[in-house]
């Protein structure tokens, strides 16, 4: 029979699994926001975004539950501390898309500049790298790490790119200002969720290594 201990252990393990999972249809919605695609009703995404609040804060209490009640030896020391830095990391995922979908209805002239500077390839990275990183968490699979610290510098210097080539269109031709401006942030909002799904990765690395590895770093040390 399990102990107590191992019950919550794998209770805390589900609910980051599910709150991954939630968060990462999140980030699709924003991706076919962008783009113009079809997406769910406003109240099927807020709902999704307070199923991901009550998760963090149920991750939170198990968490605490656990330090409190319980004596975890260091590899299941090393999972709570890791379980809580994902929980954050998660629920800023779920924010920034949230933030990617309502800022999408101020685009309207966004067409010709998703297909002039690719932005398509840019998020759909993003989406990409989210859920890799829930792949990596579920699988424990630290031979992922590289490859999605790969993919988040990828993300990184397109959307670079494409904000340079975003800021150029907009001094000539001045109608694009607006659409081009929010276009701007929401790619500034998809390179903040490729950072905070590599966070997760790195958290991952963390449990299974003991050790604490940076994304900047990781080639260097490798």
């Amino acid at each position: 029979m399990a102990s107590h201990l191992e019950t919550e252990l794998g209770k805390l393990r589900g609910i980051i699994i599910k709150i991954g999972g939630l968060a990462e249809s999140q980030v699709a919605e924003a991706v076919k926001a962008v783009l113009s695609e079809p997406v769910l009703e406003s109240k099927e995404v807020k709902k999704t975004e307070n199923k991901i609040d009550k998760l963090d804060v149920k991750i939170d209490d198990i968490c605490q539950s656990v330090f409190a009640l319980q004596q975890p030896v260091a590899s299941d020391l090393r999972f709570i501390i890791s379980a809580m830095q994902i929980s954050r990391e998660i629920e800023r995922i779920g924010d920034l898309s949230m933030s990617i979908i309502k800022l999408t209805k101020s685009i309207k002239e966004k067409h010709e500049l998703i297909s002039k500077f690719n932005i398509a390839d840019i998020v759909r990275g993003a989406e990409d790298i989210t859920a890799k990183t829930n792949e990596c968490f579920l699988n424990m699979d630290e031979t992922s790490v590289e490859e999605i610290f790969k993919l988040n510098t990828d993300v990184k210097s397109k959307s670079s790119d494409a904000i340079d080539n975003i800021i150029g269109e907009m001094k000539n031709n001045s109608k694009t200002v607006v659409s081009g401006t929010n276009l701007i942030i929401a790619l500034k909002h998809f390179e903040r969720i490729a950072d905070h799904s590599t966070n997760i990765a790195e958290s991952v690395f963390f449990m299974i290594n003991a050790k604490t590895i940076k994304h900047e770093k990781f080639s260097d040390k490798n």
